[in-house]
């Protein structure tokens, strides 16, 4: 049995927000989720898959 393990590293943003609120409203229920310039997050994900050769 052999194994396998790859290692990724990659970057998401997102940005909450209600159109129909003020950015104020949008900042104190969204926190800093409600930037115009997005919010990001670094992930890194390993996946490891095992077979016979």
């Amino acid at each position: 049995m052999i194994y396998l393990t790859r290692r990724e590293r990659f970057n998401a943003a997102h940005r909450l927000y209600r159109s129909d609120w003020t950015d104020e409203k949008n900042s104190e229920v969204y926190g800093k989720c409600a930037n115009p310039n997005w919010h990001g997050h670094n992930y890194i994900l390993f996946v490891t898959v095992k077979g016979n050769i």
